[in-house]
């Protein structure tokens, strides 16, 4: 049976309002798992400066919550597709102990992927847009449009939140699958073609290309599941350069599965608490974050780290789904630097950089 275009059901298909992520998403630690991750983390810090590509199981040994983590690519396969976890003391904790624990809890899940032409394992999601005015979205304030990410699992945590505002928003990516195949077939059929996409500049120099060689489908049938890949950022980046013209059916397939995906009727929104890990399966969500009032000073604002993972036991992603290539992370893992990510590293480069620019000034 053909399941694409068809309105499919199960946990994964839901609609924001009629859910309760509190009752579905949500795991709290308790304190013995608490007392778990202390002594993982212990062990770790034991075996000397360990950089994070080298974080496994092995080193970061956990019990109870390593079963917790295993099971959640499957979890997230079988049930509604997101988790919060939940219940880090995060005052114990210096942000760089933080991204150690993050790391070590992913290494259970699969394969920490490359996100960037600076060959980061850790994305550091905050507004730098002062500081680095031609940075991705993730690295700009307020809110942002809804999209999927080129990996299987996406994690944030969150080491500070906004003054206001910037919650994450969500969307089952199978909701919009049956929306649009309902409501828009014509445009439907467009985005199971596929539309051309345009990495940002500088990760597409350092990458195998900048465009896509072929058109991407937002919408794929593999082995019994709609897998769905909605980049509408990277999608909107190249209608905007022109070098892949968009027809006009094009144009609105895109326009209109962005509104659908953000509409108040299938959205849910999750408030960050300091501590909380969020993951997502990016197969079958999509997720933006809402507006947000921030802090001046860097070493308050509003940080989230991002990890990207390839999930054990998942079959692969349908080839003509994949844009971000081996190849490509292979390329951009050559411009890493040991350490990079931890956010210390990170908040040092950016002090630097504002002395620079007042400097200038």
């Amino acid at each position: 049976m053909t399941l694409l275009g068809t309105q499919l059901q199960g946990p994964a298909v839901w609609k924001g309002p009629d859910i309760d992520w509190r009752t579905h998403g949500l795991h709290v630690l308790s304190p013995q798992e608490v007392a778990e991750i202390d002594a993982a983390l212990a062990h770790l810090k034991a075996q000397g400066d360990v950089d994070f590509p080298d974080i496994t199981p092995e080193n970061f040994p956990l019990q109870k919550v390593g079963t917790l983590m295993r099971g959640l690519p499957q979890r997230l396969q079988d049930s509604v597709g997101f988790l919060m976890l939940r219940g880090l003391p995060r005052e114990r904790y210096s942000d760089d102990d933080m991204a150690k624990v993050y790391f070590g809890l992913a290494s259970y899940m699969g394969r920490p992927m490359t996100q960037s032409y600076l060959g980061d394992m850790l994305g550091h999601v905050m507004d730098v847009s002062d500081l680095e005015p031609k940075s991705r979205g993730y690295r700009k304030g307020g809110g942002q449009l809804m999209h999927t990410d080129s990996c299987d699992v996406i994690g944030l945590m969150c080491l500070r939140t906004a003054k206001s505002g910037g919650d994450s928003r969500i969307t089952s990516a199978l909701t919009v699958h049956n929306y649009m195949a309902e409501h828009h077939p014509e445009h439907f059929r467009v985005l199971c073609e596929g539309l051309w996409l345009k990495r940002a500049d500088e990760d597409g120099r350092h990458a195998t290309r900048t465009y896509s060689e072929n058109k991407v489908p937002f919408f794929v049938e593999q082995n019994g599941r709609v897998v769905c890949y909605l980049p509408t950022g990277y999608a909107r980046l190249c209608e905007k350069s022109g070098q892949r013209p968009y027809t006009q059916e094009e144009s609105d397939a895109l326009y209109r599965v962005r509104k659908v995906a953000a509409m108040p009727e299938h959205f849910l929104d999750m408030g960050f608490k300091d501590g909380d890990i969020q993951f997502l399966n990016n197969r079958s969500m999509v997720h933006g974050r809402t507006d947000y009032e921030d802090y001046p000073e860097i070493e308050q604002r509003r940080h989230l780290m991002r990890i990207w993972i390839r999930a054990k036991d998942w079959d692969a992603m349908p080839p003509r789904q994949v844009f971000h290539t081996d190849e490509d992370m292979r390329l951009w893992s050559q411009h890493r630097k040991p350490f990079a990510e931890l956010p210390s590293v990170h908040d040092a480069r950016l002090k630097a950089s504002t002395a620079d620019a007042r400097m200038v000034d």
